[in-house]
C-alpha cells in the first residue's frame, strides 16, 4: 500500500513538471495509442490486405468501393492519406502502343458503331481487337471480344502467329459463352484477320452487324484499347515471361478469375462486369 501510495505521489509530481493530468496520464498508459490511431491501425490492415487481393492496382477511389462493399465508410483523403503512409503505390501507366495491320485490299465496313460505348443491355454490342506480349520464346499474340455493356471479356484466344485462327476462334468462343440473337453490332479495327474472308463469313453466319473503325482512328474502339492498356499496366509490364505457356496461364488467370470477376470497374459505378451482369 505504501508502494501503491509513493508511486502515486511520484506520478503527481511527474504530470505537474509537465503541465498534464494523473487521468491523462494513467489513461495514455491503459491506451498508448489514441483512438484515431487505433482506428487508423485497423483500416491499414484492410488496406493492406485488399490492395495484395487487387494484385497491387486499387488507388484510392477502388479502395475506398472495396471497403465500401465490407461495409466499412472511410474518406477518401484518409485512405489516400494511409496509402501514402504504407508506400502502396498501384502499378503505373505507360504509354500504349496501338498496332493494327489495315494495309490491305480487303472490304471495310462502316462505323456503325460510332464511339456508342454503353449500350443498354447485354448482347447489343461486341468489340474485337488483338495485342502482343513479348516472353522469352517470342511474341504471344491474344485476341479478345468484349461485351460493351458490361465490359466483360466473353471470348479469348492466344497464339503464336498472328493468323486469322486467332480472332475466329476468340469470337467463337463468344458465341459459345452467350449464344447471342441476331443483330448484334461486332465492332473491330480494319485488321486484314477481321476482314478476311473466314471471319466475315463467320459474322454473317450469326447475323452480326459489322462495324469497323475509321482509318487510324483508336478512339473509335476505345474501350478494347482501355482494355489492353490495363492488362499491360496491371499484368504485363514488369513481367518476364520465360515461355509462351507461362504467359498464356498468367493471362487466362487475369482474364478469367481477376478482371471479370474480381475487378472493381469504375465505368461499372464500382462493379465486376460479372456483378455488372447478375444485377441487371
Amino acid at each position: 500500500m505504501i508502494k501503491q501510495q509513493s508511486a502515486f505521489h511520484s506520478v503527481q509530481r511527474l504530470c505537474r513538471a509537465f503541465s498534464l493530468s494523473t487521468s491523462g496520464y494513467y489513461r495514455w498508459v491503459k491506451y498508448p495509442v489514441g483512438k484515431r490511431q487505433r482506428e487508423d491501425q485497423g483500416l491499414s490492415e484492410d488496406i493492406k490486405r485488399i490492395f495484395r487481393k487487387s494484385r497491387s492496382t486499387y488507388g484510392s477511389p477502388r479502395m475506398q468501393r472495396a471497403l465500401r462493399e465490407e461495409g466499412k465508410r472511410h474518406g477518401r483523403k484518409r485512405i489516400r492519406r494511409l496509402m501514402k503512409k504504407l508506400n502502396l503505390k498501384p502499378k503505373a501507366a505507360r504509354r500504349f502502343r496501338v498496332t493494327t495491320d489495315s494495309k490491305h485490299n480487303k472490304s471495310v465496313a462502316p462505323n456503325i458503331l460510332g464511339q456508342r460505348f454503353s449500350p443498354p443491355a447485354a448482347n447489343v454490342a461486341w468489340a474485337a481487337d488483338i495485342t502482343y506480349i513479348w516472353t522469352d520464346e517470342g511474341w504471344l499474340y491474344l485476341a479478345t471480344v468484349i461485351d460493351l455493356y458490361s465490359r466483360r471479356i466473353i471470348g479469348w484466344s492466344m497464339g503464336t502467329r498472328l493468323l486469322t485462327k486467332l480472332v475466329t476462334d476468340a469470337l467463337t468462343m463468344a458465341l459459345q459463352q452467350r449464344k447471342p440473337p441476331q443483330g448484334v453490332i461486332h465492332h473491330s479495327d480494319r485488321g486484314s484477320q477481321y476482314c478476311s474472308d473466314a471471319y466475315q463469313a463467320l459474322l454473317a453466319k450469326h447475323g452480326f452487324i459489322c462495324s469497323m473503325s475509321g482509318k487510324g482512328n483508336c478512339y473509335d474502339n476505345a474501350v478494347m484499347e482501355s482494355f489492353y492498356h490495363t492488362l499491360k499496366v496491371e499484368l504485363v509490364y514488369g513481367q518476364r515471361y520465360r515461355t509462351r505457356s507461362e504467359a498464356q496461364i498468367s493471362v487466362f488467370d487475369y482474364i478469367e478469375i481477376f478482371y471479370n470477376r474480381q475487378r472493381l470497374h469504375s465505368s461499372l459505378d464500382y462493379q465486376t462486369p460479372e456483378a455488372f451482369e447478375r444485377a441487371a
